[in-house]
């Protein structure tokens, strides 16, 4: 059973900061709804903290951690949620992107099932055996050197850890990501859907890093620029049904899931899930597709 397509999570249409943002997933039957300018620049499918090298420097890795959310559940809907760190994807040029995190879903009968995954773009995803429970404190890693990107992946609440080496077709080290993720279901490979993010609560990100040279830095150091994105999208995205909608309707909402502000040096930072209603608001045509052109599945 097709649970969730993992296809590169490239915002192509980003803007910086303080300008509306289309999203690099709005495909297909899901479209960013229009919303006022704020700090942070808005998405349908990324929610966290970009940082982007202010010399021609490249990333040579970045490390995470964070604690593996409770969902709340409710039966007859699914929604999908994916937590990670990575390289690259950042750019609409990107034809790269090398990550490695935890997945956590809310399933038709009202159930959570979690898992552990890496990706290299633009290879499909890799799901891992290594086991999760809402609570565990996680930890993760990617490091590229040359076309080789060593992954890692460890639980601190178990110990039970992975890591792997893999060869890159493609590298892209021109951006580092700490970032919550609503994936997308798609039915071909240019035809996609933003799925509904599960309701997570509240994610905690720390050690939030990232190295340049022998230089490692949190996420919000001088050395850097960081982007703040919050994750945007339509209560009735993807999941149980999906297909076009008009967030007009009655008892349309939206749900958000706002980053805070990164604290002191430590690179730390929360993620917090809500839904609102909405009112008055129409759907705009869908936007652009990414640049990326191959997607793969996780299967149960």
């Amino acid at each position: 059973m097709l649970r969730a397509v993992r296809i590169p999570l490239l915002p192509q249409a980003l803007t910086r900061r303080r300008r509306l943002v289309c999203t690099g997933l709005v495909l297909a039957g899901m479209a960013t709804l229009p919303v006022t300018a704020t700090a942070a620049s808005i998405s349908a499918n990324w929610a966290g903290y970009v940082a982007l090298p202010k010399s021609s420097r490249s990333f040579r890795s970045v490390s995470g951690s964070w604690t593996e959310p409770t969902l709340t559940c409710s039966g007859g809907r699914e929604s999908y949620s994916a937590v990670w760190v990575g390289l690259g994807g950042y750019h609409s040029s990107s034809r790269g992107l090398e990550q490695i995190g935890t997945e956590a879903d809310c399933l038709r009968d009202g159930q959570a099932s979690y898992g552990t995954w890496y990706e290299l773009i633009p290879e499909g995803p890799i799901a891992l055996k290594l086991k999760t429970r809402p609570g565990d404190h996680m930890i993760a890693s990617v490091t590229v050197i040359g076309q080789h990107a060593t992954l890692r992946l460890r639980d601190l609440t178990t110990g039970t850890r992975y890591s792997v080496t893999r060869e890159v077709s493609s590298v892209d080290t021109s951006s580092a990501e700490w970032i919550i993720e609503a994936p997308s279901s798609c039915f071909t490979t240019s035809a996609c859907q933003t799925l509904a993010l599960s309701d997570f609560g509240t994610l905690s990100f720390s050690s939030a890093t990232a190295t340049v040279g022998a230089q490692t830095e949190p996420a919000n150091a001088p050395s850097w620029s960081e982007v703040e994105l919050e994750l945007r999208q339509g209560s009735a995205a993807g999941g149980a049904g999906g297909g076009r909608h008009a967030v007009a309707e009655s008892g349309a909402s939206v749900i958000d899931a706002t980053p805070s502000s990164l604290a002191g040096d430590q690179g730390a930072f929360t993620v917090r899930w809500q839904e609102e209603p909405l009112q008055g608001e129409e759907e705009p045509a869908p936007g652009p597709l990414p640049g990326f052109g191959s997607a793969s599945a996780f299967r149960a």
